[in-house]
C-alpha cells in the first residue's frame, strides 16, 4: 500500500496514546537537536540547514510515511556525499540535487519498487556504512583536536596529510571538551538510558566552556547567530546542464536515503514485535509491519519539501527512530511533535543553540561514527563467506578512497554477480553458430 499509515493509525487514536506520543516525541526532539546541527556542519552546510531539515522533512515523513514510528531527519550516511556536493557545485548544486533525489524517489514509490532494497546485498550496505563510519570520523579530527586549517580537503587521502602539517595548531582544551562529552554521553546511556544524553552531555561540556572561558570556538563564533525561523520556501537554479552534471549525486542520494530509510523501518517493526495495542488491536495495523511503497513516497516528499526549504537531505535515522519506541513512541504523530518541538526550540532558544561548542558536537559525531559502523557484528563478518568478505572490503574501501556512488554502483553490480553464481543455472539452451 502506498496510503500514509496515519491515516490508519488516527481513526482509532486515543488520548493515551498522545500522551505517550507526546512524551517520545518530546524526548527524539532532544536528540535530534545537536544530531542536526554536528551532521549540517560536519557536512559543510550551515548549522541552519540541519535544523531545518529535522522540521520540514521530519513532518512530512512521519505525515506520510509508511511506519509508524519513524523519525526522519539529516543522518551521517549523508555527510559525505553532501560535503563533496558542496565542495564540487555549491550549496545550490546540492538543493538542486536533493530536489533530482525527491523526484526520484516520488516515482520509486508510486511504481512499488520499495520492495527491491531486499536485493541489495548486506555485504554491501555494511561495507558502505563501515566506510562513511571512518570519513565521518576523519572530518571530526579537525574540531576535535581544534586545529586550524585553511580548507579542508574532501578526499580521504589528502586530509591526513593536512591534519598532520596544522599540527602546531592543536589545543588541549579542546580535545578535553570532546572526549568528556563522548565518555558523558557513554555513561547516560547505561545509568538514564531514558534521558536524552546527547543533548545533556553536549549542554554540559559547553556550559564548562563558557564558565573556564577556554579556547574554544561555538558554533556561534564560527557561524554567527542561527536563525530564529523557517525561511521562505524557493526553487534552486534549474539547468539542463547543471541538472546532468548533478544526476551522479542525485542517484546516491536517492539510494542512500531509500536503503536507510527502510532499513530503518524494519529496525523499528523488530523492535515493536510483540507489542500490544490495547487501544483497538483488531482495527490498528500490526506494529511490526510497515508500508515500504508509503515509506518511500514520503521519503520523496521530505527531500523534495527540505531542498525547497533550502535544507539538507534526509532519510529515515535508525537511531533516532529506535530512541522514538523506547521513549513510548506509538503513532506517526510522535515524529510529528517531534518536528515541532525542533521548530519551537528554533523560535524560542536559538540564540542558546548557538553556544553549543564545537568540539562537543565532534566527540557526538565520532561516537555516532562508531556505532554506525557497529563494532559488535566484526567478528561475525570475518567468519562470513569468504565472497561477502570480499565484497564488504570492496565496498568499504572505494567507500573511503574512491567515491560513494563508485561504492555503490560496483558492490550492488557484483553482489548481484556472486547472488546469480551461487544459484543452480541449467545451462542456456542454445548452441554457437556453425562458422
Amino acid at each position: 500500500m502506498r496510503h500514509p499509515l496515519i491515516l490508519t493509525t488516527l481513526r482509532t487514536y486515543t488520548l493515551s496514546q498522545f500522551r505517550a506520543d507526546f512524551f517520545a516525541g518530546m524526548t527524539v526532539a532532544m536528540v535530534a537537536l545537536p544530531l542536526s546541527l554536528a551532521i549540517a556542519i560536519a557536512s559543510g552546510a550551515k548549522p541552519a540547514d540541519g535544523l531545518i531539515t529535522a522540521i520540514v522533512a521530519g513532518f512530512l515523513v512521519s505525515a506520510l510515511g509508511g511506519s509508524r514510528v519513524q523519525i526522519g531527519g539529516p543522518t551521517g550516511a549523508f555527510i559525505v556525499v553532501v560535503f563533496t556536493v558542496i565542495a564540487e557545485h555549491g550549496y545550490d548544486g546540492l538543493v538542486l540535487a536533493t530536489l533530482m533525489a525527491g523526484v526520484m524517489l516520488v516515482v520509486a514509490g508510486y511504481f512499488r519498487l520499495g520492495s527491491l532494497v531486499a536485493y541489495v546485498p548486506e555485504a554491501v550496505i555494511n561495507g558502505f556504512t563501515i566506510g562513511i563510519g571512518i570519513l565521518i570520523a576523519t572530518s571530526q579530527v579537525k574540531d576535535l583536536f581544534g586545529l586550524t586549517l585553511a580548507a579542508t580537503p574532501a578526499n580521504f587521502l589528502e586530509t591526513w596529510p593536512a591534519l598532520w602539517q596544522a599540527r602546531a595548531t592543536f589545543v588541549p582544551a579542546a580535545l578535553g571538551i570532546g572526549v568528556a562529552t563522548t565518555v558523558v554521553i557513554v555513561l547516560l546511556r547505561r545509568a538514564a538510558p531514558r534521558l536524552p544524553g546527547l543533548i545533556v552531555a553536549v549542554g554540559l561540556t559547553s556550559l564548562a566552556v563558557y564558565w573556564a572561558d577556554m579556547p574554544v570556538d561555538s558554533i556561534a563564533d564560527r557561524f554567527g547567530a542561527l536563525p530564529d525561523h523557517l525561511p521562505w520556501p524557493s526553487l534552486p537554479n534549474l539547468s539542463i546542464a547543471h541538472a546532468v552534471d548533478l544526476l551522479p549525486s542525485a542517484i546516491a542520494i536517492a539510494f542512500l536515503a531509500g536503503v536507510e530509510s527502510l532499513l530503518s523501518a524494519m529496525v523499528a517493526d523488530r523492535m515493536m514485535t510483540g507489542q500490544e495495542d490495547a487501544a483497538a488491536p483488531e482495527q490498528s495495523p500490526p506494529k511490526g509491519q510497515h508500508r515500504p511503497n508509503a515509506e518511500i513516497l514520503a521519503q520523496g516528499f521530505a527531500n523534495i519539501g527540505s531542498a525547497l526549504f533550502g535544507g539538507l537531505p534526509a532519510t529515515g535515522a535508525i537511531a533516532r527512530t529506535a530512541t522514538n519506541v523506547r521513549a513510548g513512541g506509538k503513532t506517526p504523530v510522535a515524529g510529528i511533535v517531534h518536528a515541532l518541538t525542533v521548530l519551537a526550540v528554533m523560535m524560542l532558544a536559538a540564540p542558546l543553540a548557538g553556544h553549543l561548542v564545537m568540539p562537543a558536537l565532534a566527540g557526538l559525531l565520532i561516537l555516532t561514527a562508531w556505532n554506525m559502523s557497529e563494532p559488535h557484528k566484526w567478528r561475525g563478518y570475518l567468519s562470513a563467506r569468504p565472497s561477502d568478505r570480499f565484497l564488504l572490503i570492496l565496498t568499504l574501501t572505494l567507500t573511503v578512497v574512491a567515491d560513494l556512488t563508485v561504492a555503490i554502483g560496483v558492490g550492488v553490480a557484483i553482489g548481484l554477480a556472486i547472488r546469480l553464481r551461487r544459484r543452480d543455472v541449467p545451462p542456456a539452451d542454445w548452441s554457437p553458430p556453425e562458422r
